[in-house]
């Protein structure tokens, strides 16, 4: 896997980024009755919001409930209908600092 997330955008597809995660750890539900939450990280976020907690119930490919498992490698696909993104402008990947001139 590699560490740059990977766009994608196709005529047909959604616009959308994926970025690699691993399963930091499980965290059982409080009660028996809710499930266990997955804390995964997200490398590329920043530290303070690296980490999500998802319901840790997935399906194989027949269908059957799964889990992750800790220190699992995932992906983590974020996607938005066409008409909630826009262009991209270059000035939008400079630093803050850097689209005012110090005095």
């Amino acid at each position: 896997m590699s560490n740059k997330p990977q766009e994608t955008e196709d005529a047909d597809e959604k616009p959308s980024v994926t970025l690699l995660g691993k399963v930091e750890k499980i965290i059982p539900g409080v009660i028996p009755a809710m499930p266990d939450k997955a804390q995964i990280a997200v490398e590329g976020a920043e530290d303070l919001y690296k980490e999500i907690r998802v319901e840790n119930t997935l399906q194989d490919e027949n269908g059957k409930p799964v889990k992750l498992k800790p220190g699992a490698e995932v992906e983590v696909t974020i996607e938005a209908e066409k008409h909630a993104t826009e262009p991209k402008n270059s000035s939008d990947s400079e630093q803050p600092s850097d689209r005012h001139p110090k005095k």
